[in-house]
Parts: C-alpha cells; structure tokens; sequence
C-alpha cells in the first residue's frame, strides 16, 4: 500500500511520533505499534525523512530522524527467500537524497542520518550506489567545516570496517575504488585544514571545528591504511607523517580543558596520531624508518610531559602502545640499547603509568563490575597500565636481564616503602605486584594462567614472603585492593607455584569469600574455580579430587554465603564456582 506525501498523512505522523515519546505505557504502546504496522507501506520512509526536513517541532525532527535510523537498520538488508520490505521506489529515493538531507541538517540529525548511509553502505556501496563518494567528495569544497565534518563522520562510519574485515579480493577492490576516488582530496583536505590551523590559531570556535576535522581525517587515514601500505599513501608518506609528527608536538593553550576527566580535542588528535604512527611501526617498518626515530622522540616527549589527570589516559596508553610496538620489532632493537635508555624508560614511563590511582579506587569500590571486567576479563585495553605491562613485555623481548634488573631494585624499595607504613603506603605494594606480574608474565591462557615465565623472577620467594601475608591477614576487609591483587597472583600463575603452596593458599582463600568488598570476593570465587578445575597436560586437574574433600564443606557454605552479600546476589563468577563444585 502507498502513503501519500501529503500534509494530512505528515499532520497524522506527527501525533503518532509524539505519542511515542509520551511517558504512560498506554498511550506509548499503541503508537509503537501502529508504526510497525505502516513499516511495510510505500513512501513511509519519504514521510519520515520529509518530516525530519520540514517539520517546526525540534523534537519531531530528532524523534523522526531516529524512528528513521532505526527502520532502515531493521529493513534494508535484503535476506535472501524472504520479502523485500523496502520498495525499489523508496530505495531510489533515500539514496537520491540522504546525503544532501544529513548535510544540511543540525548535529543531532546529522549523526542519525550518517549512521543510515552508513547502514545502507555496508549493503549497497560502491555496486548499488556507485555515486556516493564522488558526491561526499564534493562537499570539501564547501569550504563549510559543519557540512565537511558530516562527511568525515560518514566517511569513518562506512570505511572503519576495514580495521577488521579479513583479507579478500572484492575488500581490496572496493578499498582501491575508495583510495583511487577519495585519497587525493583527503590530503589536499588535511594540509588545507593545518593551513586554516595557523590562520585562525586565536579563535577558539574555528579551531575547535578544524581540530574535530582533523582527528576525523586521522581515523580514517587509519582505516584506508590498515589493511595494506597503498602506493597513494606511501608516495605521499613525507605529507602525512611530517603534519603528523608537528601535530604530535603543538600545543594550543586555546585548547586546553579545564575538565579532569574529559579528553579533550588536543588528546583526542595525539591519541590517533600515536595509533597511525604504531600501525606504521608495525606493519610498514622499512618504508616508515627515515620517520621513526622522530616519531620516538615526540612521543618519549609527550609521555614525560602529560599528567596523570584521567582525561589524558587514551593518549597515554596509546602512545606506550606505540613504544611498545616498536621495541619488540628487530629493525629498532637499537633505539632501546643503552642502559640509560632503558633506565629511563623504566623510570620516567613504566613507574609512574602503573601506579594505581585515586580513580582506579573509586571505580574498585564504586563500581566494581567495570573493574573487574577491566582487569579480570582484559577490557583493560585503554588503562596505563595495560599499556605499560605490554612495553614491559615487548622490552623483555631482546632486553630481558637488563629490564628484570632495572625493575628488581623498583621492586625491593617500593615494598621497603610499603613495610615502613603499610596504612599510608599500601599502593607501593600494589604497584610492586603489578610489577612483578607484568615481568614474569610471558605467555598467557584463560585456561591456564601464565604458561611462560621470565625465569629471572622467583615467583615462589615472592609469593611467601609478599603474597602469602596478605591471604593471611586476619582482618579480611584491610586494605581490599592488596588482597585483590595476592588473590589475582595465586589465580594467574597457578601453573608456577608449587603444589604445597596452592594446597597452602586453598583454604585462606576459601575464608575470602567471606570479604566485603565486592571485587575481592569475585576474584576469590574465580581463582578458587579455576584451581580446582583446571586441568594440566596430563588431563589430570591442578589438585586432586582427594586433596579438595577437605576444603568442600566450607568451600559451598561460603560461596552462597557470599551471593548473600550487598552487590553480589546475581554474581556470575560465584554461581560459576557453585555450579563447578556441584558437578
């Protein structure tokens, strides 16, 4: 059935759209529903993008644009054995006139719409939709940075799948279509918006437009990079990587944020520069080398300088990442060398990035399930502190003994610190573990823990005279983050320690269920899981059925116990530990 594009059909959409937001259940419901079932009708998708164009109502506009979104993401995809819920008609329509709707709409809409091409990109472009890059291309002669940036933000959305998609004919075909249409006017884009950079370098709107342009061009330099080195990209290496490399080191006063949190524009651009550069490193090493040893520098630079504030942890991470990627590569091996570098690195990078801080302690005691899925499920990608434990491991690639060396010292005169006053001082301790795992921590399995350890770490010694204290503690909620982190070195390197210690850690740990603190509790139900179930080369599990009789009793008393404290009632990892138990 066809709706008409009339006012009485655009008046009768409207009431419908605003009953959709109304709060009551009756009235919303309804709504929803009839919207389901006109879905199917002709011109509906043209009623909803004329209702974004012309309606007065704000609020109609943004409820239309995302009630729009929302069908196309639901209907476009062409299943094959199945009805077509889009006509041809319409199909022609929305592409014939998305672009130009979503660039000429506010932010709001803009983003909803950019979000629909992109939907509809990832079915029909380039084959069913030949014209849509010559057309977004076109738009950077606008010289309008808001129309500009919608197309940017399109751009990313619709080529960031090549990040991941894996290698094929027809992806590079398409890559090389995108490259040989859309290469060209992004560098003339981005030196023509560094130009506007120093032009307008004291009015603080422009920049802001121009920075977001820039960072947006720098992602999608990524993308179109990501899967192969183009020959575009490589005769016009000396462009981007020498804007890169001076973009790396400015500093806008204008740009700074008062906000501790928030990353701001400046940290968003070095963040992704620090990712391009890695990228380089790593795949492309022997065309990126006469850039390298520049781009060290820079970023050596950058992380001696910035602070621990929150809003700086993406740009830390990423550009320890970028250290971390080039020091295991042989081709840089030299860069890192000298035992001053080495110190250095260890001293001014390393140290100061695996310190737990006051927001590590808030999220630990506020909201321990982002916690936890950070540092127990490896979402941790972000953290300084991730990063810094993946360069302590790309160092120990070709420096090891240096590197254990260096460290050990750090090691003994952090937990000295601790020993003096552990109440003032139990973080030394903390960032003395982490430590220590980073060092030790060669290889890694779910199922197994640590498999490969740096031989140069006496993970038992360690373990008796630091760990062992901790578990033994008769006070279980003192000091919560330090028994999370002996708790942790039990369950990771369960494959090293010997077997009278993890007999010796069982029952300490089974008392643990019983701590407070939510992320506390949550690691000892997953250690003690993994413990008993974890089975060697052998097939035989890490402790014997005879050896875990005695702990049994006390063991399942504990964990319900434990899902009837606050925060825990619903606890997967507890209930995994009861349900292994029982089997």
């Amino acid at each position: 059935i066809a709706m008409e594009i009339n006012d009485a059909n655009l008046q009768s959409l409207t009431e419908v759209l605003r009953k959709t937001l109304d709060p009551d259940p009756t009235v919303r419901r309804p709504a929803e529903k009839f919207l389901e079932s006109v879905e199917g009708n002709q011109n509906y998708p043209i009623l909803l993008l004329t209702l974004l164009e012309k309606s007065q109502d704000n609020v109609i506009r943004v409820c239309a644009a995302v009630t729009f979104k929302n069908y196309i993401k639901r209907n476009w995809r062409i299943v094959e054995d199945e009805p077509n819920k889009i006509s041809e008609a319409d199909r022609s329509a929305i592409k014939a006139n998305i672009v130009n709707l979503m660039l000429s709409s506010p932010e709001q809409i803009q983003k909803q719409l950019s979000d629909a091409i992109s939907i509809i990109g990832r079915e029909d472009f380039p084959q069913k939709w030949p014209d849509l890059l010559r057309e977004m291309v076109n738009r950077f002669q606008s010289r309008d940075f808001n129309i500009i940036n919608g197309v940017l933000r399109t751009a990313h959305s619709l080529f960031k799948r090549y990040r991941h998609e894996f290698k094929s004919n027809e992806l590079w075909m398409e890559i090389k279509l995108v490259l040989d249409t859309f290469a060209q006017p992004l560098t003339e884009l981005f030196k023509a918006t560094i130009e506007l950079c120093q032009t307008h370098s004291t009015n603080v709107s422009a920049l802001k437009i121009l920075f977001s342009s820039l960072t947006l061009i720098s992602k999608l330099f990524y993308s179109l990079n990501f899967q192969d080195l183009p020959e575009f990209f490589e005769d016009n290496m000396a462009t981007w990587m020498t804007n890169f490399h001076n973009l790396l080191t400015l500093d806008n006063k204008l740009l700074q944020t008062d906000d501790e949190e928030e990353a701001g524009l400046l940290e968003l651009l070095k963040s992704q520069i620090c990712d391009n550069a890695a990228l380089y490193a790593q795949k492309y090493d022997e065309e990126f080398q006469p850039y390298l040893p520049q781009f060290v520098t820079a970023i050596w630079n950058l992380l001696v300088t910035t602070g621990q504030e929150v809003k700086y942890d993406l740009l830390v991470s990423n550009a320890i990442q970028f250290l971390a990627s080039v020091c295991e590569r042989p081709h840089y091996k030299h860069l890192f060398e000298d035992q001053n570098t080495l110190t250095s690195i260890c001293e001014k990078v390393i140290i100061p990035n695996m310190e737990f801080r006051s927001a590590d302690e808030e999220a630990f005691e506020d909201n321990s399930e982002e916690y936890i899925r950070r540092d127990l499920e490896g979402s941790d990608i972000d953290t300084r502190r991730r990063a810094a434990c993946d360069l302590v491991r790309g160092l120990c690639k070709f420096f090891e003994g240096s590197v254990t060396g260096i460290f050990s010292g750090y090691v003994n005169s952090m937990l000295a610190e601790y020993a003096k006053n552990p109440s003032a001082n139990w973080k030394h301790k903390d960032a003395a573990i982490y430590l220590v795992t980073s060092l030790a921590s060669k290889a890694q399995t779910q199922k197994h823990g640590i498999t490969q350890a740096n031989e140069l770490v006496n993970l038992t010694e360690f373990f008796v005279n630091h760990i062992l204290t901790d578990l033994k503690s008769p006070n279980l909620n003192e000091f919560p983050v330090l028994k999370a982190d002996a708790i942790k070195y039990v369950m990771i390197f369960r494959s090293q320690l010997p077997k009278e210690q993890l007999l010796q850690a069982v029952p300490l740990l089974v008392a643990h269920l019983q701590a407070e603190s939510i992320v506390q509790h949550t690691y000892t139900a997953h250690a003690l899981e993994r413990l008993f179930t974890m089975r060697g080369s052998n097939n035989s599990t890490l402790l014997s059925p005879a050896e875990i009789v005695p702990f049994t009793e006390q063991l399942l008393n504990n964990l319900f116990k434990a899902l009837a404290l606050p925060g825990s009632s619903e606890n997967e990892y507890i209930m995994k530990g009861v349900v292994n138990l029982l089997n």
